[in-house]
């Protein structure tokens, strides 16, 4: 990226600053302004999403010849998934919060995503759960309901919000998303599952202590600490490094999952079509429509769209195995979303652009 284009992503990160502390202050820019510079940022960067889709269908491509050819086995999936989990996806976390300006505008931003992300998955937990009710085969509708509430927000979202938004302010409102995204996993998320199950239990030590919330609490002391105590170059380069692992490792390895299931089944199987609709065209659709109502700032829009478009979380594939609760289906659920939202993103992008310049 040349100067001109990394200072124009920095223009719209602070553009974006400024549609939040209007918003919360209650100051309105100027509508058409406002939209032109934002679409003149997000024009200009769709192609770099394009860009981030194309190299992580790649990354899946290559995951599923490397389980093929037996370069990566179950075990070492296993053990992958545990490394990204226990130390990848903490460090990204801190990592990216550690890495932002710490100002007041940030701190708007930050407690108004969070704000959005846990009123997202409250409105996407009671659609799920309309949408799975009639369901008959229980354990199948509890992973259909799981994958339709939680999105791989982390691994994919950052990503794609930075390639949207500009390095930076994108891992930053990701980061703060996730804190909704991991609270109510490990509440909600494990009482889906729990459901029929005595040996399933939701415990408050489960809810508050998990690989996402403590990172997640980490992350927020740190930023807000930034004032009085700064982590030394070299340990903002350690979390960098490690948490950089995530997006190339997780989507490998949703690569490799896709060489275990037969995907002539997969494709047959008319209810992960379903799944996928719901997941990547209509919840996301939904959401948007629901943000411009509400007047949300342009820049929230996309991000209630984008975080609402992404495929199923892979937490379901541990869990569901973990609790022998439809693994196989859990897999291709995961894998069908996930190799459909190489389509997806692009096209519910230019539906929210579309939508914030009505």
């Amino acid at each position: 990226m040349d100067l001109s284009a990394r200072k124009f992503v920095q223009f719209g990160g602070i553009y974006a600053s400024v549609c939040a502390v209007t918003d919360l202050c209650g100051i309105a820019l100027k509508p058409r302004k406002g939209r032109a510079l934002l679409q003149a940022l997000l024009t200009m960067n769709f192609t770099a999403l394009l860009s981030i889709i194309v190299t992580l269908f790649l990354l899946m491509i290559c995951g599923f010849v490397a389980r093929r050819l037996g370069i990566i086995d179950g075990v070492a999936s296993k053990n992958l998934s545990r490394l990204i989990i226990s130390i990848g996806q903490p460090m990204m976390i801190i990592g990216a919060l550690n890495n932002a300006a710490y100002t007041e505008e940030n701190l708007r931003i930050a407690l108004w995503t969070t704000v959005i992300g846990f009123v997202m998955h409250l409105l996407m937990a009671i659609a799920a759960f309309l949408i799975c009710k009639p369901m008959k085969d229980r354990d199948r509708s509890k992973i259909f309901e799981f994958g339709l509430v939680f999105a791989n927000c982390g691994f994919l979202g950052f990503p794609v919000l930075d390639s949207l938004f500009g390095n930076g302010i994108g891992s930053f409102m990701g980061a703060f998303y996730v804190i909704s995204f991991h609270i109510v996993l490990w509440t909600w998320g494990i009482a889906i599952l729990a459901r029929g199950r005595e040996d399933i239990k939701l415990t408050p030590k489960k809810a508050l202590l998990n690989y996402g919330t403590v990172p997640c609490a980490i992350g927020v002391a740190v930023y807000l600490l930034k004032p009085v105590i700064v982590l030394p170059a070299a340990v903002g380069s350690f979390l960098s490094y490690l948490g950089n692992l995530c997006t190339p490792i997780s989507v490998l390895i949703t690569g490799g999952l896709l060489a275990t299931v037969s995907l002539v089944g997969m494709l047959k199987n008319r209810n992960l079509y379903l799944l996928s609709f719901f997941k990547l065209l209509v919840f996301p659709v939904a959401i948007c429509l629901l943000a411009k109502l509400c007047g949300l700032s342009d820049i929230y829009i996309m991000l209630c769209t984008v975080m609402a478009g992404l495929p199923c979380a892979a937490t379901v594939t541990m869990l569901a195995e973990l609790y022998d609760i439809e693994p196989g289906y859990a897999s291709q659920s995961v894998g069908m979303t996930s190799l459909l939202t190489t389509a997806t993103v692009p096209l519910v992008v230019l539906f929210a652009q579309w939508v914030i310049a009505l």
